[in-house]
Protein backbone atom coordinates (compact mmCIF):
# COMPACT_ATOMS: atom_id res chain seq x y z
CA UNK A 1 0.00 0.00 0.00
CA UNK A 2 2.87 2.66 0.62
CA UNK A 3 4.42 1.54 -2.43
CA UNK A 4 1.34 2.59 -4.90
CA UNK A 5 0.84 5.87 -2.66
CA UNK A 6 4.75 6.66 -3.59
CA UNK A 7 4.13 6.18 -6.95
CA UNK A 8 1.25 8.16 -7.83
CA UNK A 9 3.32 11.23 -5.55
CA UNK A 10 6.16 10.54 -8.16
CA UNK A 11 4.01 10.40 -11.24
CA UNK A 12 1.91 13.37 -10.22
CA UNK A 13 5.41 15.51 -9.62
CA UNK A 14 6.21 13.97 -13.39
CA UNK A 15 2.91 14.74 -14.57
CA UNK A 16 3.22 18.67 -13.46
CA UNK A 17 6.89 18.61 -14.47
CA UNK A 18 6.28 17.72 -18.18
CA UNK A 19 2.86 20.13 -18.19
CA UNK A 20 4.98 22.71 -16.69
CA UNK A 21 8.17 21.99 -19.09
CA UNK A 22 5.71 22.15 -22.07
CA UNK A 23 4.38 26.05 -21.23
CA UNK A 24 8.23 27.27 -20.92
CA UNK A 25 8.75 25.80 -23.85
CA UNK A 26 5.30 27.24 -25.69
CA UNK A 27 6.41 30.87 -24.20
CA UNK A 28 10.12 30.92 -24.67
CA UNK A 29 9.12 29.61 -29.06
CA UNK A 30 6.41 32.36 -28.79
CA UNK A 31 4.16 29.88 -30.01
CA UNK A 32 0.54 30.05 -29.85
CA UNK A 33 -2.07 27.03 -29.30
CA UNK A 34 -5.42 28.99 -29.83
CA UNK A 35 -4.42 31.58 -31.89
CA UNK A 36 -3.53 34.55 -29.69
CA UNK A 37 -5.08 38.06 -29.43
CA UNK A 38 -4.35 39.20 -33.57
CA UNK A 39 -6.25 40.70 -35.67
CA UNK A 40 -5.40 39.59 -39.87
CA UNK A 41 -4.23 41.89 -42.58
CA UNK A 42 -2.83 41.97 -46.25
CA UNK A 43 -0.52 43.31 -48.31
CA UNK A 44 0.12 43.17 -52.06
CA UNK A 45 4.17 43.45 -52.86
CA UNK A 46 6.03 43.37 -56.36
CA UNK A 47 8.56 41.40 -54.27
CA UNK A 48 8.93 40.10 -51.31
CA UNK A 49 12.34 38.24 -51.67
CA UNK A 50 13.75 36.72 -48.49
CA UNK A 51 11.03 37.31 -46.85
CA UNK A 52 9.52 34.43 -44.83
CA UNK A 53 6.34 33.80 -42.66
CA UNK A 54 6.86 34.29 -38.62
CA UNK A 55 8.82 37.58 -39.57
CA UNK A 56 8.40 40.63 -37.87
CA UNK A 57 6.20 43.31 -38.05
CA UNK A 58 7.35 46.79 -36.80
CA UNK A 59 6.23 50.12 -35.70
CA UNK A 60 8.70 52.86 -35.29
CA UNK A 61 11.42 49.95 -34.01
CA UNK A 62 8.56 48.48 -32.20
CA UNK A 63 7.43 44.14 -32.72
CA UNK A 64 3.46 44.84 -33.32
CA UNK A 65 2.90 41.76 -35.09
CA UNK A 66 4.25 38.78 -37.72
CA UNK A 67 3.88 37.70 -41.27
CA UNK A 68 1.57 34.65 -41.26
CA UNK A 69 1.95 33.27 -45.20
CA UNK A 70 2.97 34.53 -48.53
CA UNK A 71 1.40 33.47 -51.67
CA UNK A 72 1.40 34.26 -55.35
CA UNK A 73 -1.50 37.10 -55.26
CA UNK A 74 -4.74 34.73 -57.34
CA UNK A 75 -6.01 38.12 -58.76
CA UNK A 76 -2.57 39.25 -60.68
CA UNK A 77 0.29 36.36 -60.81
CA UNK A 78 2.67 39.07 -60.84
CA UNK A 79 2.34 40.31 -57.05
CA UNK A 80 3.29 38.60 -53.77
CA UNK A 81 -0.10 38.42 -51.43
CA UNK A 82 1.72 38.39 -47.82
CA UNK A 83 -0.94 37.49 -44.86
CA UNK A 84 -0.09 39.52 -41.55
CA UNK A 85 -1.07 39.39 -38.24
CA UNK A 86 -1.47 42.83 -36.07
CA UNK A 87 -1.42 42.53 -32.66
CA UNK A 88 -4.91 43.86 -31.06
CA UNK A 89 -4.95 46.81 -29.40
CA UNK A 90 -2.51 48.25 -31.96
CA UNK A 91 -4.13 51.23 -33.84
CA UNK A 92 -2.26 51.18 -37.79
CA UNK A 93 -4.20 53.91 -39.49
CA UNK A 94 -5.53 53.06 -43.31
CA UNK A 95 -2.95 54.99 -45.08
CA UNK A 96 0.17 53.12 -43.76
CA UNK A 97 3.12 52.02 -46.00
CA UNK A 98 4.14 48.86 -45.69
CA UNK A 99 7.99 48.10 -46.69
CA UNK A 100 10.14 44.96 -46.99
CA UNK A 101 13.41 45.91 -45.15
CA UNK A 102 16.45 44.10 -43.97
CA UNK A 103 17.73 44.01 -40.10
CA UNK A 104 21.41 45.08 -40.64
CA UNK A 105 23.76 44.46 -43.57
CA UNK A 106 23.02 40.62 -44.42
CA UNK A 107 20.08 40.12 -41.71
CA UNK A 108 16.34 38.86 -41.93
CA UNK A 109 13.75 40.78 -43.77
CA UNK A 110 10.79 42.37 -41.98
CA UNK A 111 8.03 44.31 -42.72
CA UNK A 112 8.33 47.81 -41.44
CA UNK A 113 4.48 50.34 -41.02
CA UNK A 114 5.17 53.72 -41.58
CA UNK A 115 1.69 54.89 -40.25
CA UNK A 116 0.17 58.24 -42.03
CA UNK A 117 -1.54 60.62 -40.83
CA UNK A 118 -5.55 58.86 -41.39
CA UNK A 119 -8.06 58.66 -38.15
CA UNK A 120 -9.33 55.25 -39.68
CA UNK A 121 -7.77 52.59 -38.72
CA UNK A 122 -7.16 49.02 -40.00
CA UNK A 123 -9.88 46.20 -39.28
CA UNK A 124 -9.76 42.55 -39.39
CA UNK A 125 -9.14 41.44 -43.09
CA UNK A 126 -8.09 45.13 -44.72
CA UNK A 127 -6.00 45.36 -46.91
CA UNK A 128 -2.71 47.66 -46.90
CA UNK A 129 -2.75 49.83 -50.37
CA UNK A 130 0.46 51.34 -50.00
CA UNK A 131 3.60 48.90 -50.12
CA UNK A 132 6.93 48.96 -50.61
CA UNK A 133 9.14 45.85 -51.96
CA UNK A 134 12.19 44.63 -50.83
CA UNK A 135 15.55 46.21 -52.53
CA UNK A 136 17.38 43.16 -54.89
CA UNK A 137 21.31 43.72 -53.86
CA UNK A 138 22.42 41.31 -56.48
CA UNK A 139 20.75 43.59 -59.20
CA UNK A 140 22.01 46.84 -57.87
CA UNK A 141 25.50 45.58 -58.33
CA UNK A 142 24.95 43.59 -61.44
CA UNK A 143 23.53 46.95 -62.97
CA UNK A 144 26.97 48.75 -61.14
CA UNK A 145 29.04 46.48 -62.92
CA UNK A 146 27.26 46.95 -66.38
CA UNK A 147 27.35 50.54 -66.23
CA UNK A 148 23.60 50.47 -66.15
CA UNK A 149 23.02 52.66 -62.86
Amino acid sequence: MNSAKLEMVVGSFMLIGILCLGYVSIKLGKMELIGGDYYAVSARFDSVSGLKPGARVEIAGVEVGKVERIALDPKSSDQALVGLKIRTGVNVPDDVIASVRTSGIIGDKFIMFKPGGSSRYLKNNDTIRETESAIDIEELVSKFIHGKV
